[in-house]
Parts: structure tokens; C-alpha cells; sequence
């Protein structure tokens, strides 16, 4: 189909935007991952409202932990990894402030590089050679063993996901068979409270 000829007296449309009056610049914003420490008060029903926000504007939640960090208080440390543009993370973070339960949210990202470790329990099974090397590498990677039979290992791990995601991807060669993992805990760098 070509283009359908220009009626007189009607104004000539950039070829860029069709249909459009505007000169729309094209958005250049790169998805950023970010890593979020929420204090909230440990009551019931904290994390379905964090969960639920999330959710209920399509942001994803890549890791999340959450425990009691002052029992006095009674206040727990969400720690969630989200991913987004800088505008949306700015987003995450107003609406995270605006709920009740919230007494605070940093973005440790942008504070500056966190300390973040995560813990993974990995089950591998192996005879022979490849159980040798198993426990090798588990040496080399910092992994202890805490269970053990003679045809498997389970092997805890800490570290950056990084070093988890290798340590994982080096087993799966040598009969991984099931992993758990905690999600990042971080905190920020420095001598004050975040």
C-alpha cells in the first residue's frame, strides 16, 4: 500500500512519529539492578503488602530476605534485589515509603557498594574421580561439607552470587542434583546504621 496523498491545507506529519504531532525522543534508560534495605515492623501481614506491591505493578523481585534485626523493637530488614530503569526504581521506592508498616528504605546501590553474600546448600552425587574432584573444588570455592554418604555430598556455600552461580555451574558437570539458596543478605559499607 503506498502513502495516501496530502489533502490541501493539511500539515505535513514528520515520517518519524506517524499519527503523531510530537517529536517524541527515543528513551534510552537501561535496566539497573538494585539492592533495597526495607526496615518495617515485624507484624503480621508486612510481607504480603511489600510482596503485593511489587506484584500489583509488575516490578520482580530477584531476591528477597527477610528475618527480625531488633527484637527489642520489634523490626525486621527486608533485603530485595529488584531490577529497573532509574525511574522505576525511584517508583519502588516512594511507594515502599508510603506503606504503614515501612519505617525506612535505602537503596544500597546507590549508598555505595554494599557488603552482599548469600548462603546455598548444594546436594551432588558422584563415585570415583568425579567425587574427588567434587571435594577439590569445594576446597578451592571455601565450601564445607555437612552431609555426606558414599554416593553424595552436600555442600554449604557463602559468597557473592558470582562465586555461587560458578560453584554451581562447575557441580552441574560432576552430578548436581539439588540446590537451595537463601537469597542476598546485604549491608551497607561504613560506620553508620543504614
Amino acid at each position: 500500500m503506498g502513502a495516501r496523498p496530502r489533502i490541501r491545507g493539511e500539515p505535513i506529519m514528520p515520517d518519524t512519529q506517524p499519527g503523531s504531532a510530537y517529536f517524541l525522543e527515543e528513551r534510552k534508560d537501561v535496566p539497573e539492578t538494585h539492592t533495597l534495605s526495607i526496615l518495617v515492623d515485624n507484624e503480621p501481614g508486612v510481607l504480603a503488602r511489600i510482596a503485593g506491591l511489587f506484584s500489583g505493578r509488575g516490578y520482580n523481585i530477584e531476591s528477597l530476605t527477610v528475618s527480625e534485626t531488633e527484637h527489642e523493637q520489634h523490626l525486621s530488614r527486608f533485603t530485595i534485589v529488584t531490577t529497573g530503569t532509574s525511574m522505576v526504581l525511584t517508583q519502588i521506592k516512594s511507594q515502599l515509603e508510603r506503606l504503614v508498616n515501612v519505617h525506612r528504605v535505602v537503596d544500597l546501590t546507590v549508598a555505595g557498594d554494599p557488603m552482599e553474600r548469600e548462603l546455598a546448600l548444594i546436594k551432588v552425587a558422584g563415585r570415583g574421580d568425579k567425587r574427588i574432584e567434587a571435594l577439590r573444588l569445594a576446597e578451592i570455592f571455601r565450601a564445607n561439607v555437612i552431609d555426606a554418604s558414599t554416593e553424595h555430598f552436600v555442600f554449604e556455600i557463602t559468597g557473592r552470587t558470582s562465586k555461587i552461580e560458578q560453584f554451581i555451574s562447575i557441580m552441574t558437570e560432576l552430578g548436581l542434583i539439588e540446590v537451595s539458596r537463601t537469597g542476598i543478605a546485604a549491608i551497607a559499607r561504613g560506620p553508620k546504621p543504614m
